[in-house]
């Protein structure tokens, strides 16, 4: 007999959105249904995206020194986090670092500073940017993130090239003014509708394990939703040491899936992206996760280091998927001969005087 989650995934595949309830009955879902909660989800996800992942690669064109004091950042005003601290990238050197990606099979760079908003000036930087990335690779994806945008700042980075522009609402409306204060969610959403308004494609999305209720995660999601955000990035948070969040931990594997398939089934036809904090708290779940999301980012993230890039690839061949809009060569798809035959022979534990691996 069905479950409910199919039952749920059913109506949601005829045209009738999840309500909130429903949204909350996945997200409680108990610890014997997570995998129909899955394979629920992952209906939507092959309805919508086949058996494609969207790759994304990530450029820190400004890192840390930030006057915002959002509570969960490394590069929030008074951190203490022990991070990697730099004014702007030469143009040379952002067309380098995003080159980078694309080589790994990229076909989305994201293009991030720190900082409240960029000032005129920097957008003119970032713009040229832009302008040498494309002219080197002119089917690339950019996707801008520079904080909160003011008057003509969006139609320029349209104007320069740029596709979309990222700018996460990060949890509900009821639970922002518990993680900033130096700005207002309404302040956030301005930015998105400045983005979608100048034609740019409007990427928002959240970050988990804030200390937010599960009804404030659906709350949050249902925003996105409405806001029309067209890529989603869920990232679960890292809580650096140096940061108000430091030592906080709330989150499971199984709870990451649970709210990866909340998103797909409140979101079923947008881009899910699994982002930061996935290796650390999705694990050896990151596999089952992409059956539900159809996007990743690769490699590492703004102040973290993620897992090896191959790795990431590894992940999507392994679990049955293709890159999107990149060839075997580019990405590695094809393995080589040579790799995963000679296993690695036992030098500890029993019969050594290694101490055994357990």
């Amino acid at each position: 007999m069905a479950s409910r989650h199919d039952a749920l995934a059913d109506a949601v595949l005829a045209g009738r959105p999840a309500t909130e309830s429903q949204a909350l009955d996945v997200l409680q879902a108990p610890d014997e249904e997570l995998l129909e909660v899955v394979a629920a989800a992952a209906r939507l996800r092959r309805k919508h995206f086949g058996n494609t992942v969207k790759v994304n690669y990530l450029v820190n064109l400004k890192s840390g020194l930030c006057p915002e004091d959002c509570h969960y950042c490394s590069q929030r005003l008074g951190s203490g986090a022990d991070i990697l601290k730099y004014t702007w990238l030469r143009a040379d050197e952002a067309v380098e670092q995003a080159a980078a990606g694309l080589r790994g099979g990229a076909t989305r760079i994201c293009m991030v500073s720190s900082g409240r908003g960029p000032t005129d000036r920097d957008v003119d930087r970032v713009a040229g940017m832009v302008g040498a990335l494309k002219q080197e690779h002119p089917d690339v994806e950019v996707c801008a993130c520079l904080g909160l945008l003011k008057d003509g700042q969006a139609d320029r980075l349209r104007a320069a090239g740029v596709d979309a522009y990222n700018h996460n609402l990060n949890t509900a409306q009821s639970h922002h003014d518990d993680i900033v204060t130096t700005h207002t969610y309404a302040d956030r959403v301005d930015t998105v509708n400045r983005a979608r308004d100048a034609g740019l494609s409007p990427c928002s999305g959240l970050i988990a394990g804030l200390g937010e209720s599960d009804e404030q995660l659906v709350e949050a999601l249902f925003a996105l939703r409405d806001l029309g955000s067209d890529s989603i990035p869920v990232n679960f948070l890292m809580p650096f040491d140096g940061t108000p969040l430091e030592g906080t931990w709330e989150l499971t594997p199984g709870r990451c899936l649970r709210i990866l398939a909340m998103a797909r089934i409140v979101c079923p036809d947008r881009e899910i992206r699994i982002a930061g904090g996935r290796e650390m708290h999705l694990r050896s779940l990151q596999g089952i996760a992409l059956h539900v999301a159809n996007s990743i980012f690769l490699g590492d993230y703004l102040t973290s280091e993620g897992q090896a890039a191959e790795a990431d690839l590894e992940l999507i061949r392994d679990n049955g998927f293709v890159v999107l809009g990149a060839d075997d060569a580019a990405t590695g798809v094809t393995p080589s001969p040579e790799r995963h035959h000679d296993p690695a022979k036992r030098r500890r534990g029993a019969g050594t005087d290694v101490p055994a691996n357990a």
